[in-house]
C-alpha cells in the first residue's frame, strides 16, 4: 500500500506513541491486558496509515467534463449565489469524505489558477449548510479557457488540517493531485448554470474517476 507524503510525519508520531504506551502496558499491567492493549495500539497505527493511503488510479482527461474531486458520497446539488469571486449563481455539487474514504483531492478540470485563498473558520460537521462559508476552508478557481470553475476543501468537525498544491498563476492538468484534507471533510464544486449533472445525491464518486458534471458548449 503506498502512503501519501501527508502522512509521513503523523503516522511516524502515532507509531512513536503507541510502541511507548505498548511497553508501559506491558511492564505495568497483567500480561493479559497488556497485549490487548498492545494490540488495540497497533490497530490503531494500521488505522492511521489506512487513512493516507494512495490509490493507483488511471489518468482521465476529457474536455468540457467536470470529474469528482474527491472519494465520498454526493450530498448536496442545489443552485446559489456564489459571491466569493464568481459573483453570480451557481449549481453547487458536494461530496462528502468520511473517515473511510481516501482522503486525497484532485483537481476536477485543468486550467490556469487565476485565484487561490486559505480561509481560517470554524470547524462545524462539514455537511452542515453553512460550512461552505463558515469552516475552515481553501477556495481556490481555475480558468479552463472556457469556463471558470471555484471549488473549495472544507474542514469538518474532525478534519483540522487543509493542505492545498494551489497557487495563483499556475497551470494545472485534470485529475492531478490538488491537495489533502487529514480526518475527513468535503469538497464543492461550483458549476456554471447550464452544466449538465451526472450525479445525484447519494451517488457514491470516485476522485478523479467519477464524472459530475458536463460543462456547457
Amino acid at each position: 500500500m503506498k502512503i501519501n507524503k501527508e502522512g509521513y510525519t503523523i503516522i511516524a508520531v502515532t507509531a512513536c506513541i503507541a510502541a511507548a504506551l505498548s511497553l508501559l502496558f506491558i511492564l505495568l499491567l497483567p500480561l493479559w491486558l497488556g497485549a490487548v492493549l498492545s494490540a488495540a495500539m497497533l490497530l490503531m497505527i494500521v488505522f492511521v496509515a489506512t487513512f493516507f493511503r494512495e490509490p493507483n488510479r488511471a489518468i482521465i482527461r476529457e474536455k468540457d467534463v467536470v470529474f469528482a474531486p474527491a472519494d465520498g458520497t454526493v450530498v448536496v446539488i442545489e443552485q446559489v449565489a456564489e459571491n466569493e469571486f464568481l459573483h453570480e449563481d451557481r449549481v453547487q455539487v458536494s461530496v462528502f469524505m468520511s473517515l473511510s474514504n481516501v482522503h486525497i483531492n484532485w483537481f476536477p478540470v485543468g486550467g490556469k489558477i487565476i485565484y487561490f485563498r486559505h480561509h481560517h473558520g470554524r470547524f462545524m460537521v462539514a455537511w452542515h449548510p453553512k460550512s461552505s462559508e463558515d469552516n475552515e476552508r481553501t477556495s481556490t478557481v481555475i480558468d479552463t479557457g472556457r469556463h471558470t470553475i471555484l471549488f473549495r476543501q472544507i474542514a469538518g468537525l474532525i478534519a483540522r488540517r487543509i493542505v492545498s498544491y494551489a497557487q495563483e498563476g499556475k497551470t494545472v492538468k485534470q485529475n492531478e493531485k490538488c491537495g489533502f484534507i487529514k480526518f475527513g471533510s468535503r469538497v464543492d464544486v461550483m458549476l456554471p448554470i447550464g452544466s449538465k449533472i451526472l450525479v445525484s445525491v447519494g451517488d457514491k464518486v470516485t476522485g478523479s474517476q467519477t464524472p459530475i458534471a458536463r460543462l456547457p458548449q
